[in-house]
């Protein structure tokens, strides 16, 4: 009923305004100030109606009735659609039900409206983070951080987004910026041993690792990509320990199955390797790295006992297998052709 009157009375406002307009009536010197005056009152109308909408919107999103909250925000809006907080408000509610093409839209919205919502901005990050739109998502986050130089969470959603764009740089000066923020922070220094392992600084990183261990305890997903520098660098009798109490943790680390039964290849130890593989591809049969590791421990396997046809046919069916879940294989795919010869 409240709409239907604003609209009555914008209505109104126009036609005497295109009357004045047609006729050229110039009987009364206040005749067209009067229709500004009457224009004015009736967007002043309009918005104080869109804030009592908001406020309705508020009550009913504390009281989980969220559906009913976004049309009281979309009445809002069509009322002041120059009203950011409806917008902000809309992007929380969105974000919420986890719908975040819609989060994104009306946060997106309420930046533009005020260009000074850290609020909005970081709401912005959060969502297109978690839609993996990483790029949208530090955009949102830089923003957020030239208005809150001082906010942990904003520093490091950035230095995570810029590390999956593999843009290493920003990535590890907001990261740092988070640890300095909040030393105390293992999720920080798992990002920085990330950061710096992808920059192959390997000693940083383990120092990074370890720090992580130290604050969040044995964490298998540390201990794996920690084993894994390890690995790169000689230290295999480390590794190997690493991995043992990974596995005796989380017996569904696969990725740890994995660098153990490599491990177990370089020792020439097949048989076990072929064990630790198999244990991989059981754990995730999508896995196509383990599914490869399984091919070459067959086929050494096979080569050790020559007259074991079945392995060589087992190796190229796991080959064949990872490249159906991965394509862009070139080296597998030679190694395959020659063997299927």
């Amino acid at each position: 009923m409240a709409l239907t009157k604003m609209r009555r009375i914008t209505t109104a406002a126009l036609a005497i305004g295109i009357w004045v307009g047609i006729t050229g009536c110039k009987t009364s010197p206040i005749a067209e100030p009067n229709v500004q005056e009457l224009i004015a009152q009736q967007m002043e109308e309009q918005k104080a109606l869109a804030v009592s909408l908001y406020v309705d919107a508020m009550m009913l999103n504390d009281l989980n009735e969220r559906q009913e909250a976004l049309k009281k925000l979309d009445l809002a809006i069509e009322l002041d659609p120059e009203f950011a907080l409806a917008y902000s408000m809309k992007g929380d509610i969105y974000q919420k039900q986890k719908e975040y093409p819609n989060s994104a839209g009306a946060y997106e919205k309420a930046t533009e409206l005020d260009p000074w919502s850290f609020k909005d901005f970081f709401g912005l990050g959060k969502v297109c983070q978690a839609m993996r739109e990483f790029a949208r998502a530090v955009r949102a986050y830089v923003s957020a951080c030239n208005l809150d130089p001082n906010h942990f969470e904003a520093h490091y959603g950035a230095a995570q987004c810029y590390y999956e764009l593999k843009d290493y740089k920003p990535s590890l000066e907001h990261a740092q910026k988070a640890k300095e923020l909040n030393p105390s922070s293992g999720d920080i220094e798992f990002l920085l041993g990330d950061v710096y392992e992808a920059q192959k600084s390997h000693t940083e990183a383990i120092d990074a690792y370890r720090r992580a261990m130290e604050i969040k305890g044995n964490d298998p997903n540390i201990m794996v990509p920690l084993a894994a520098i390890y690995l790169r660098t000689g230290r295999h009798t480390a590794a190997k320990e690493l991995l043992t109490e990974t596995i005796r943790i989380d017996p569904n680390k696969g990725l740890a199955y994995q660098y153990l039964g490599f491990m177990q290849l370089k020792a020439k130890e097949t048989d076990l390797a072929v064990k630790s593989y198999e244990t991989a591809v059981q754990i995730n049969d999508k896995d196509w790295m383990a599914h490869k590791g399984l091919g070459v421990a067959y086929m050494l396997s096979a080569m050790k006992n020559s007259t074991n046809e079945k392995l060589k046919t087992m190796a190229i069916e796991q080959w064949n297998v990872s490249l159906q879940l991965k394509a862009d294989q070139p080296e597998l795919k030679k190694i395959l052709d020659k063997y299927q010869k």
